[in-house]
């Protein structure tokens, strides 16, 4: 239990004291001088006061205590004004807590390798302290009584600004003073980063991302002077720009769940490169251009190097949305490691799809046999990676009946030309006609032109 307050209490308690006994001396001689009580040689005669001398230097180790109740009593034993014990208990009690808050609570912001917040950490956090908060309250109520609150009057300063939550193993435990002075910084940080934006706004000029770039490089020199290189990386893992941005890389990946290991690996291989690079947004000059592409070679360098080889090649799978798709699936039938397969099944059946539409010798009819096909083969495929029973065979289509038009050829007709005409294959008319030579067509001749069907619908398996 120590607080500074309790040594300007001191301090008032000794000046009163002090105050009080001049003053009330000073009256007593005002007194006997009016009522004219003097000696024959003209000098007041002594008088006997009830004063109680008391020691007036003392430490507070006399004083405190670590049992609350006792500690009251001290602190009324030296004449110690209520409200100022109620201020001084209020404020020790609420210091303690804000300690157990931040040591012994998990919340999501100290597990800065998620990209999304964990709910089951988030529920526990909220419940843990709502707990203590309890405990705070009762705590006060049974040494204050329970209209505590009613006296709470000076007792601590409120922030007006939310500072940085400095809580966790690393940063909760940071003495009062250095966690004051990161708050400062951070607060120092946030208002220099809102006047360069605000007068960017005002100029009608855009940000520049250099100019915010050297703004964060400079609190970073601000927090490296209050913090030791283990607790400053702690603090930039969790409020740093390339981290957060590194998060939001990940996060976009959808299924590239980091341990915190591996954030950690990441952030220290990729931060000071991604310093350089956020001086280089916007540069046009080829020196620093080629410089640029170096610096971007070397962090994906270290990106493979910090995952290794295997977690390295699902980073750059996962770039790719359609692999991402196919990744989704496999997640939701439960075997994630079936997600390469269907990646490939998915890829092939695109092509061989754009290879059944490229062909110009079917009929609509016959497009959509083949494209029911592909279709049929992908879900089988797809079943098979996934452990699942064979979607059910599909009875065949009904062959589709031909209807034929007769057409009397005129001077000039030929077999292209009814094919430009009607819109089938010249094959198609070959196959309605078996008993024409259509290499010796005359003008009136009669030809039966088929005509195209209209295609069933198609049935997509769900």
């Amino acid at each position: 239990m120590r607080s500074r307050a309790i040594l300007l209490v001191s301090l008032g308690a000794n000046l009163v004291l002090a105050t009080g006994w001049f003053w009330t001396a000073q009256l007593y001689a005002r007194r006997f001088s009016r009522a004219g009580i003097v000696t024959d040689t003209g000098v007041a005669p002594l008088i006997k006061t009830n004063f109680l001398v008391r020691q007036q230097f003392f430490t507070w180790q006399e004083v405190e205590s670590d049992d609350y109740p006792a500690y009251i009593a001290n602190l009324r034993d030296i004449g110690c004004p209520e409200q100022t014990i109620r201020d001084i208990i209020i404020a020790d009690v609420n210091t303690l807590y804000a300690r157990k808050r931040a040591t012994e609570i998990i919340t999501s912001e100290q597990q800065w390798w998620r990209s999304t917040p964990d709910a089951a950490v988030v529920k526990a956090a909220a419940a843990r302290s709502n707990e203590l908060d309890q405990e705070r309250r009762s705590l006060l109520a049974r040494l204050l009584g329970p209209g505590w609150e009613g006296g709470d009057l000076v007792s601590l300063p409120r922030p007006s600004r939310p500072g940085v939550a400095l809580d966790g193993p690393v940063l909760g435990v940071l003495p009062n003073e250095v966690k004051q002075n990161v708050q400062e910084i951070a607060l120092r940080s946030q208002d220099r980063i809102n006047a360069y934006l605000e007068a960017q706004r005002l100029a009608g000029k855009p940000v520049d991302p250099v100019e915010l770039a050297k703004l964060r490089q400079q609190s970073r020199a601000e927090l490296a002077l209050v913090l030791s290189p283990f607790q400053l990386e702690d603090y930039l893992l969790r409020y740093s720009h390339n981290a957060s941005a590194l998060r939001t890389e990940l996060g976009q990946l959808n299924y590239f769940n980091t341990t915190a290991d591996e954030f950690r690996a990441l952030f220290r291989a990729t931060d000071s490169i991604d310093q350089q690079l956020a001086l280089l947004v916007g540069t046009t000059d080829p020196n620093n251009v080629a410089l640029r592409r170096s610096l971007e070679d070397q962090r994906a360098l270290a990106l493979k190097n910090s995952l290794g080889a295997e977690r390295y090649a699902q980073f750059q799978l996962l770039q790719d949305a359609s692999f991402r798709d196919a990744y989704a699936t496999a997640m939701e039938a439960g075997v994630p490691g079936a997600a390469a397969t269907i990646y490939e099944i998915n890829h092939a059946s695109q092509e061989e799809f754009a290879r059944v539409k490229a062909q110009t010798n079917l009929t609509p009819a016959q497009l959509a046999i083949e494209l029911k096909k592909v279709e049929l083969a992908v879900l089988k495929g797809t079943a098979q990676a996934l452990g699942k029973d064979l979607p059910a065979e599909q009875p065949p289509l009904p062959p589709a009946m031909t209807v034929t038009k007769p057409h009397v050829l005129m001077a000039g007709e030929n077999l292209d030309f009814l094919c430009r005409l009607y819109g089938v294959q010249p094959v198609d008319i070959r196959t309605a006609n078996p008993n024409l030579n259509f290499d010796r067509l005359r003008a009136g001749d009669a030809v039966s032109v088929p005509i195209p069907p209209v295609p069933l619908p198609i049935r997509i398996s769900p």
